[in-house]
This record gives C-alpha cells, structure tokens and sequence, in this order.
C-alpha cells in the first residue's frame, strides 16, 4: 500500500472517532424558507343554513404537495384537513387545521385562518398557517406560512366537491 492511501485511511479512522454524530449531506436541513403548492380536492361534510343570511359548512380538504424548488422539504406529502367555512352577513372566513406526511409515516401539524392574512407579501393574500410541531424528522418543528387561494375549474359528479391550488410561502425551524 501507498503512503498516501495510508494516511487517508488514517485521517478517515480519526474523522470517525472524533465525530461519530456527523453525517455527510443531512437530508432535512434545521431551518429555511420554502415555497410549496398543496393541490386540494375540497368536500362538504354538510351545511347548515343561517335562516337566510348565510352558511355554516365543516369541509374535509386532501391533496398533495409539490416544493416550487424541486426540494425535498415540503415535497411530495399528503394533505389532510379539517375546516369550517362561515359565511353569514359581511362574515366570511374559513378556520382549521392540517396534518402533512410524508413517506415515512413523519408528520407536519398546522392551523389555519383566513382571517389573518400576511400584509408584508401580498400574493399571500388568503390566510395563514401556523406550525404547531411535528413528529419523527419534523420534531419540534415551528413555522408561518402565509398562502393564497387559486380557484380551480368545477369539478364534475355530485356533492359540491371543489379544488383549488394553494400555494405557501414558508418560514420555518425545527428546533
């Protein structure tokens, strides 16, 4: 053997000793900002008529994700949500939370509301989430991720199902 082999191999069996925690190319980076597009099929669970002055519907909302980078965070997860859209008088907002997987089973827990839109990014121009944690990779993951709302054509059957893209502009960090 080389003496230059030697001594890599040598430097290498060091490397290892001193930083038996260290990974090369870690996978699921501790913080950033990532711009991703949940594609939902919205469905009314049922509607409740406010005697002529509006509507009260739970929806369950699915679809999946895509990362507008080609990142792997955010990318490629599924979507599952509870809501209640309220629309009586000049009140019309839509409330909820969200539950994102991925692959592996780990998991991404949100909430959201309409209400409270990003003024500092005016494409985000429907509403808010809040990341409230996480498990597996995602542990202790938090997070703000202001979104809009795009309207997509109506889909066609039975029982007022709709879609719409939403795209997400998020800050996060997983301490």
């Amino acid at each position: 053997m080389s003496g230059k082999f030697m001594k890599a191999a040598f430097l290498t069996g060091i490397l290892m000793t001193l930083a038996p925690g260290m990974t090369l190319g870690d996978p699921l980076e501790k913080k950033g900002t990532t711009p991703y597009v949940t594609h939902f099929i919205f469905r009314p669970l049922m509607s409740i008529d406010i005697q002529g002055l509006g509507t009260v519907t739970p929806l369950e909302a699915v679809g999946t994700t895509e990362n507008m980078k080609g990142e792997k965070m955010l990318d490629k997860m599924s979507a599952h949500c509870a809501a209640l859209s309220v629309a009586s008088g000049d009140k019309k907002y839509i409330d909820g939370a969200c539950v994102l997987a991925d692959n592996d089973g780990d998991e991404i827990f949100s909430t959201f509301d309409t209400r409270d839109v990003d003024k500092t990014q005016p494409d985000m121009n429907c509403g808010t989430h809040i990341i409230t944690g996480g498990t597996g990779k995602y542990k202790g993951i938090t997070g703000k991720e202001p979104f809009a709302c795009i309207s997509m054509p109506a889909l066609a059957g039975a029982g007022g199902y709709t879609a719409m893209d939403i795209p997400h502009n998020t800050s996060w960090e997983i301490k």
